[in-house]
């Protein structure tokens, strides 16, 4: 059965002209992050309205196993569920999207943005700065290196992918969303492609980006890539 998943970042945050940390603090965001969500939204509508028919072709009901559904006519589909962190930057990305097709964000504290702990809302000059010592050994291993009071990339892993799993266990066969963050999304996507974490930082996610990920019988297929419906590429 086909699994079709929007994995996408939450838009411009209040304050993001100066780049910082701002992990697990609960940021809102800007008039321009919300713009960029109702935008997302529009795409994901348009996306799943272009690519309904291929969904109910003969040779793909036969490798689904049948998916004619009574509550859903052939050649349309919706989104069955949108999940999204628990964080308001996520929570106001996803309720547009949520919203056109008869749904509520469900929230995921799991998929929380990582955790910088005393890194939290500063800059990167201002963290090697003032860090030097701990500045160096995230530098020198980004993976198991943790800000004090914070996360490591592999803490990151370890929490977000059961919760990735379950939601997709929960809905074989079906369309969803996931709204979260940039450091989630990349974990993400390096499970989904089989890339080391090492390379995390090789995928971008822009702000209010879209990635679309077929699974077929938890076979994944990349559709779609960090796609932004909007002209400006500066994330601030």
């Amino acid at each position: 059965m086909v699994t079709t998943l929007f994995l996408i970042r939450h838009g411009e945050t209040e304050g993001s002209e100066t780049k910082r940390y701002k992990g697990s603090l609960d940021v809102a965001l800007s008039d321009k992050g919300i713009e960029q969500a109702g935008k997302a939204a529009l795409f994901v509508q348009e996306y799943l309205k272009k690519t309904a028919p291929d969904r109910d072709k003969s040779y793909l009901r036969d490798i689904q196993k049948n998916t004619d559904r009574p509550d859903r006519p052939a050649g349309t589909a919706v989104l069955e569920a949108v999940y999204c962190s628990d964080l308001s930057r996520a929570i106001k990305s996803a309720e547009p999207i949520a919203s056109l097709h008869g749904r509520k964000p469900i929230r995921v504290p799991e998929l929380r943005e990582r955790n910088f702990g005393i890194w939290e809302d500063m800059s990167f000059v201002e963290i090697r700065d003032q860090y030097p010592e701990e500045f160096n050994a995230w530098a020198d291993n980004p993976l198991q290196f943790s800000p004090p009071g914070g996360e490591s990339t592999l803490d990151l892993r370890d929490r977000v992918l059961p919760s990735f799993n379950h939601i997709l266990d929960s809905h074989s066969g079906q369309c969803i969303a996931i709204v979260a963050h940039g450091g989630v999304n990349r974990v993400l996507l390096c499970h989904i492609l089989g890339i080391p974490l090492e390379n995390i930082f090789r995928i971008e996610q822009d702000y209010a980006a879209v990635n679309v990920i077929e699974f077929w019988d938890r076979y994944p297929v990349v559709k779609c890539m960090n796609h932004i419906s909007y002209e400006d590429y500066n994330n601030g």
